[in-house]
């Protein structure tokens, strides 16, 4: 596979997604709440995104030019928070106040609080239609800032994800991106038999590709097929691009993966310190 991506540059990502996800963990075992399967899984995307792709500023967070970030999949806030800390725009040490009473890291994200943010998310399926506000907004004013948003499969059974879909391509939004982890397992839904549950999205492929977006499929871990489908949703004109990250639940701890029990659960201190190893070793 040809790579935009130089060696250096991706062992840089390989090492942040790792020292992001040890914070995360650490973070829910200390709050005593938090998700950790859905930030997992996004985490690569979080640290490409924020290490390699996005035109943002530690010392300028709020410049008028800057690339905009919407994590739709609000409840992931922690994963996020991880990425922005490692990437500079709060003190590490911040994440332990995670949930508590009058921090700036809440369960979800408040973006009047914290640096960095540029939507207020939780109820599921708002978020994408903020983005595509962002990006119809930076169409009408001539700007050239990107937007980027992150979704979630099971809250891709939202209707207004579908609202935001056909608005975003009937303006031709091609300076909008979202990206779907699509790790295929949520925390509610129909059970399939052997206490599993359904695939969340099915089809997602086709049926963005159906509402006029440029459909891009990776691997969601694998930073040269991130960094090459951010490249590649550069060179759409005149559509809005989604990118269907195939990701794993839970993804850098092998008891957390694909488990619908680590949708949420707190890591006792045991847990905690047998994850911690795994992601140092990087098993």
């Amino acid at each position: 596979m040809s790579t935009l991506l130089q060696e250096e540059q991706k062992n840089l990502l390989i090492n942040k997604s790792k020292e992001a996800r040890k914070q995360l963990i650490k973070a829910v075992n200390h709050a005593g709440a938090g998700h950790i399967g859905g930030p997992m899984s996004a985490m690569d995307l979080f640290i490409n995104l924020y290490f390699n792709e996005l035109n943002v500023s530690t010392e300028d967070p709020d410049n008028d030019n800057r690339d905009r970030f919407v994590l739709s999949k609000g409840h992931s806030a922690i994963g996020l928070y991880a990425a922005l800390a490692v990437r500079g725009f709060f003190p590490i040490e911040e994440l332990k106040t995670f949930d508590s009473l009058d921090s700036r890291l809440q369960a979800h994200p408040d973006m009047t609080i914290l640096p960095g943010l540029d939507m207020s998310t939780g109820s599921l399926g708002q978020g994408i239609s903020a983005a595509v506000g962002m990006a119809l907004g930076a169409k009408l004013q001539n700007k050239e800032f990107r937007t980027y948003c992150i979704v979630g499969d099971g809250e891709s059974q939202e209707g207004q994800v579908w609202e935001a879909a056909d608005v975003a391509s009937k303006y031709k939004l091609d300076n909008l991106v979202a990206i779907l982890d699509n790790n295929k397992i949520q925390q509610f839904g129909w059970n399939a038999g052997n206490g599993k549950r359904e695939i969340p999205a099915v089809n997602a492929h086709g049926r963005w590709e159906a509402f006029g977006w440029h459909v891009i499929d990776i691997d969601g871990h694998n930073h040269e097929e991130i960094t090459n489908a951010l490249h590649e949703a550069k060179q759409v004109s005149g559509k809005p691009t989604i990118i269907i990250a195939n990701t794993v639940k839970g993804k850098g701890v092998s008891f957390m993966e694909d488990t619908i029990k680590w949708h949420s659960r707190v890591p006792t201190d045991e847990e905690l310190e047998l994850g911690l190893k795994e992601l140092e070793a990087g098993v």
